[in-house]
Parts: structure tokens; sequence; C-alpha cells
């Protein structure tokens, strides 16, 4: 209950306060967004699967948006960063349409 509450709050503060994003975060922005959201799927799958561990889920949030980003930096550094992008898109795409497919099957049975 207290993560939702701190999800709501969170909302309504970005709604009210609309914080400006820097110029040298914005291409990281993205990649850290859809990086967290492969930790939480993988979250909502462990909890479905009876598997959740709290700290597992911080290492691997954490994790994520790090590797994420640092790979985005390095591939802007080689000049390469938008295919780099696009690939680590790509990648935590796949695995978010893996844990959803898997909380379907385990939700539906199908």
């Amino acid at each position: 209950m207290i993560a939702v509450l701190g999800l709501v709050l969170g909302i309504l503060l970005g709604v009210v306060l609309e914080p400006d994003v820097p110029v040298w975060l914005q291409p990281y922005l993205p990649i850290a967004v859809v990086a967290a959201l492969d930790a939480v799927f993988g979250a909502l799958r462990a909890t479905l699967e009876g598997i959740f561990d709290d700290r597992v889920f911080v290492i691997s949030f954490l994790a994520n948006v790090l590797v994420a980003a640092l790979i985005v930096f390095l591939g802007d550094q080689l000049g390469v960063g938008a295919q780099l992008s696009t690939g680590v898109v790509v990648v935590l795409a796949v695995r978010i349409f893996s844990n959803a497919a898997a909380i379907r099957r385990s939700l539906f049975g199908a």
C-alpha cells in the first residue's frame, strides 16, 4: 500500500511541479524508463510465481537503469548512441514482452 501511495504522490508532484529535464539527461531518460519497466514487470512475474524478493527487485531496478544508461553513454561517446539506444530498447522490450506473456499465462492460464 505504501508503494501505491508513493506512486500516486510522485505522479501528483510531477503534474503540479512540471519539472524540466536537463538537456544532458534527455537522451538517457527514455532508456532508464524502459529499463525500470523491465524490472517492474520482472517483479510482477516473480510475485505471481511466489518467488519475489524485495532486495532482488531493488538491485535489479537500479542495475537495469544504470547499465542501460551506461551503454547509451558509451554509445554517445563513440558516436553510435542512437544505434545502441535502439539495441537497448529492443532487448529490454523483448524481456518486457516475455514477462508480460508469463504474467498472462499465470493469470489466465492461456
